[in-house]
């Protein structure tokens, strides 16, 4: 698990412990994740670096991602540096599934969204965040490269609403409604890992 002191990270911490998952979090500051549990292995590690990370994946059934920018100018480019170091240390350790969280502008043609979607929220939020969406851009084409079997889910705008537990989703399309909490994010991309319909595609996700 990369990411796993985020918003959506934390959630996909809780979901899958929950589930009876062990979990392995891979976290630069073992002191910012704070849950505790049998099942829950946290380790110092740097999901940037390949190196890092190697010894973290290997054996895993999965890698799921919540990294993210920490600011609309992060110099880190932390979606596309760690999807780099990920697909790096999953080729070298044999593990092929990877999950990822993206964003719904990536949805460039505006597939399975409502006209203001298309054509005034979809352009407006490129125009505002265009560095942010174009690390997440490079994230997915460094999955698709990777022969790996990878699945980029796309939500709309995030919310720390309580999950519903329930979410609609749409392969190579976007979200159906323009939001979705945190917790219902996390709850599709653990569904996702044993979903072979979204390996290899970007899903958009929604309320």
């Amino acid at each position: 698990m990369l990411g796993a002191t985020g918003g959506v990270g934390r959630q996909i911490v809780r979901h899958a412990l929950a589930d009876g998952h062990e979990v392995l979090a891979a976290v630069r500051d073992p002191a910012k994740l704070t849950t505790e549990h049998k099942n829950l292995t946290v380790v110092r590690a740097d999901a940037l670096d390949a190196a890092s990370l190697t010894g973290v994946v290997d054996g895993a059934d999965a890698v799921l991602s919540g990294m993210g920018q920490a600011g609309r100018h992060d110099p880190l480019k932390p979606a596309s540096t760690s999807a780099r170091a990920a697909t790096g240390a999953m080729a070298a350790t044999g593990v092929r599934r990877i999950v990822v969280v993206s964003a719904a502008p990536l949805n460039r043609s505006g597939a399975g969204q409502p006209w203001l979607a298309r054509r005034v929220l979809l352009p407006g939020m490129w125009l505002a965040l265009k560095e942010l969406y174009t690390d997440l851009e490079l994230m997915e084409a460094i999955l698709r490269e990777s022969g790996l079997d990878w699945t980029s889910v796309r939500p709309p705008r995030l919310t720390d609403a309580e999950g519903k537990g329930t979410y609609r989703h749409a392969v190579e399309a976007g979200p159906a409604a323009n939001a979705i909490a945190r917790a219902d994010v996390a709850r599709a991309m653990l569904d996702f890992v044993t979903d072979r319909e979204t390996f290899g595609h970007a899903v958009g996700v929604s309320d």
